[in-house]
């Protein structure tokens, strides 16, 4: 999730664990370690492709966490203001906090590395966009609340109340994508339409209109279903892609982006390139993460230097993906040719 969400929850659930102590102190404990998994974004990991894999690895880990939890919490406890906390509250509360970070990323598509270093298996449950307002306004309410003193007698029953309610909209995200997924396995099939893989995605800051992709040996079919379509409204339209030019590539990075988005890939060729885009994230003609693996030469294809392009999708038409939910002939596929 974003920055921002993750420094309210890590907040919420700082004061949840430590406020008796602490009070609004136990806020900003929160959301402090709240935010310290997200800093690996600033370690090289040795290029692009690297960074794009590596993020969400060891510091997301809730076997590293752990580990570092009470080493963190010794640490803190030797502050003069820690004291009244007991060591092993405040391993725990460290734990928590890092622990819930890393947990509600799962919840996005990129995928967060759980186990590393036992396994780098990228758990993403993919029911959330990485930015939903739905549920970081809950615990923004709360944050803002207990910032004042005239709430204190309610304080907990606000943060508790704020930890449910953004929760309860994570168990509606996984109803909605068992909903979703049930109606496009039966468009396809109406459609007859074989395929290796599908995986949905939330469309950007909501949870009613979904976009997924199906994958085949020739290219990959785009889905956009919202809740309210029927089986019939789905919109599927398909994408022919260049993956066979993979075959007679080798390099580790290739590897690494074929694990790391689970097969969910596309190959394109564009001028005088081709390019290696994660198929999860973004749209037709504006993925997000897309890389610069080859150039044809002469009559062979040789290595480039997988460098990530800019590709991100116009926000000019965001907002017809507010009119897609309830219109099924809004045409969101359109928005890569414009």
């Amino acid at each position: 999730m974003d920055s921002v969400t993750q420094i309210l929850l890590g907040s919420a659930v700082g004061y949840a664990t430590l406020g008796n102590k602490l009070g609004r102190k136990s806020l900003l404990v929160g959301a402090a370690f709240g935010t310290l998994p997200d800093l690996d974004v600033l370690i090289n990991f040795g290029g692009d492709v690297e960074n794009f894999v590596y993020h969400r690895s060891f510091s997301h880990s809730l076997i590293i966490q752990l580990l570092l939890s009470p080493l963190i919490a010794w640490l803190i406890a030797k502050m003069h203001w820690t004291k009244s906390v007991s060591l092993t509250r405040w391993s725990v509360a460290i734990f928590l906090i890092m622990g819930t970070h890393a947990l509600l990323d799962t919840f996005t598509v990129y995928g967060t590395q759980l186990l590393w270093p036992v396994s780098n298996y990228p758990f993403g449950i993919s029911s959330v966009f990485i930015i939903d307002p739905m549920y970081s306004l809950p615990l923004l309410f709360a944050f803002v609340s207990l910032c004042f003193a005239r709430t204190k007698p309610y304080a907990s029953k606000i943060n508790t109340t704020a930890l449910v309610v953004s929760s309860l909209y994570l168990t509606w995200s996984l109803s909605a994508k068992w909903f979703i997924d049930s109606k496009i396995l039966e468009a396809l099939d109406k459609q007859a339409i074989t395929f290796k893989q599908v995986e949905s995605t939330p469309s950007p800051f909501n949870t009613l209109l979904w976009r997924a992709v199906a994958t085949t040996e020739q290219g990959h079919y785009e889905i956009y279903a919202s809740v309210f379509d029927s089986v019939d409204e789905i919109d599927i339209r398909f994408y022919k892609t260049e993956n066979h030019i993979l075959t007679g590539l080798e390099d580790q990075r290739i590897a690494l982006l074929q694990n790391f988005t689970k097969g969910l890939y596309g190959v394109y060729q564009q001028e005088q390139s081709y390019v290696f885009s994660d198929l999860r994230m973004g749209l037709e003609g504006f993925y997000v993460f897309s890389f610069e693996i080859a150039k044809p030469f002469e009559n062979n294809i040789e290595l480039s230097d997988f460098r990530q392009l800019q590709n991100r999708p116009p926000l000019n038409r965001a907002s017809l993906v507010f009119k897609r939910i309830t219109d099924p002939y809004v045409n969101l596929s359109l928005i890569h040719t414009e």
